[in-house]
């Protein structure tokens, strides 16, 4: 066996982070600290805020960076660096509804998610594009229109 092959065995057996795993994201306001876990059930960001019977995360920096501007609460907004516990599937608010095929890398589980690192240095979106968002989610939640991650499960 040549020297190369044995190295690349032992490396593939340790426990711990490949260096091609996927990173994923949330953005939130939520103080939290390595090794806490992000679980659904708490009171939902979006759509009617109840208790949320999902939770997000997503493989692009400037999704999370929404999720942190977005999110309610008072503070600042934090991105954390995540791994899920489960499984996670495509966000039908975003994936379905504006943009067919997820490019935003936009994911839910019911499953947490284990932080793993925080992004201590970022760039928001301009104040006036974030003004916007917001309104025009209040625009959405007058009308009546609601996440498609508040919609009760019929199992």
């Amino acid at each position: 066996m040549t020297k190369a092959k044995k190295n690349h065995e032992v490396n593939q057996s340790r426990q711990g982070a490949s260096p091609f795993a996927q990173t994923y994201f949330h953005g939130t306001k939520a103080d939290l600290k390595l090794g806490d876990l992000i679980e659904a059930g708490f009171n939902s960001n979006f759509g009617q805020r109840n208790n949320a019977r999902y939770i997000f995360l997503t493989a692009t920096l400037d999704s999370a960076i929404w999720g942190a501007e977005l999110a309610a609460g008072e503070g600042p907004g934090k991105i954390y660096l995540v791994e899920p516990t489960g499984e996670i599937e495509d966000d039908p608010d975003l994936t379905d509804k504006k943009f067919p095929g997820n490019p935003t890398k936009s994911y839910r589980s019911t499953a947490p998610f284990r932080v793993v690192g925080e992004v201590s240095v970022w760039q928001g979106h301009p104040a006036e594009q974030v003004q916007a968002m917001k309104d025009a989610l209040e625009k959405l939640k007058q009308q009546g229109i609601h996440s498609l991650n508040d919609v009760k499960n019929e199992d």
